[in-house]
């Protein structure tokens, strides 16, 4: 079951029920795997704990380019960049979920590079570039298809795209 209940409109970030998360984050912290691992830097992030996620960060990046695959790796960097962005490092956030989202589709897969191409644009959103944001989700959506993903995400891919669009449109003055 999902923790997410929705996304905040501002910054497109998730909402979370925040009882809940600490209750996994109390359940996961001792488990050292990689999917732990990146799950507990997940919820310190969602938890706003970001120099704790950021440390956390790092150490599941290391431990996947020793003992895990370059799609752990991706997975690991991505969620590194997200880090980044909630810290407000959009610039450095940027380049790390563009390399990431690049070297992904230069592989064929399509699911993470939907995933970094969808926080590459949320990293946009909140810095303002509501263009990029735009051209970003229009690509998640594309690769989330491509990839046979389900309904609901390929709904979070459509609201991202809407929420770009509209807050494009208001910058510019025009109206919709």
């Amino acid at each position: 079951m999902s923790m997410i209940r929705g996304y905040d409109p501002d910054s497109l970030r998730e909402i979370v029920d925040q009882r809940e998360c600490m209750m996994r984050l109390e359940e996961i912290e001792n488990q050292r795997s990689l999917p732990a691992l990146l799950e507990r830097v997940w919820l310190l992030k969602v938890l706003d704990r970001l120099d704790e996620a950021l440390e956390l960060a790092d150490e599941a990046v290391r431990q996947a380019r020793m003992a895990g695959t370059r799609k752990d790796v991706l997975r690991a960097r991505v969620l590194h960049g997200t880090i980044l962005q909630n810290r407000g490092a959009h610039a450095a956030a940027e380049q790390e979920l563009a390399t990431c989202a690049n070297e992904a589709e230069g592989q064929g897969w399509a699911g993470i590079a939907a995933f970094a191409h969808q926080h590459h644009g949320k990293n946009a959103y909140e810095a303002r570039d509501f263009d990029q944001a735009r051209e970003s989700f229009k690509r998640s959506l594309f690769l989330r298809r491509e990839a046979g993903a389900d309904d609901s995400a390929l709904e979070t891919a459509l609201r991202a795209i809407e929420a770009a669009e509209l807050r494009s449109s208001a910058a510019s003055g025009v109206l919709v």
